[in-house]
């Protein structure tokens, strides 16, 4: 496992880390990794919420510029015909 030492640390976090710390029941260190963690889960999920929220003129680009599929190739009947043919009842 790695180790993280840490210089120059303000006094006012590393209060504040240790009032985590005894909260939690946490030792110090594992006060640390906790907040590490949680951190990075943050920022995971803020970065997926940006790839998610796409514009709108993206998406829609994306999705006009997908291939053209005729169900003639696949042996299958065109889904107009069918709709046509249902309307016609």
């Amino acid at each position: 496992m790695a180790t993280l030492q840490i210089e120059n640390l303000p006094d006012e976090l590393y209060s504040r880390i240790q009032c985590l710390a005894s909260e939690k029941n946490f030792t110090f260190n594992e006060a640390v990794i906790h907040l590490l963690k949680q951190s990075l889960e943050s920022d995971k999920a803020i970065v997926n919420q940006t790839q998610e929220s796409k514009p709108m003129s993206a998406i829609l680009q994306r999705i006009r510029s997908r291939p053209r599929v005729k169900p003639s190739d696949f042996g299958l009947t065109d889904s107009t015909l069918l709709i046509r043919e249902d309307r016609n009842r």
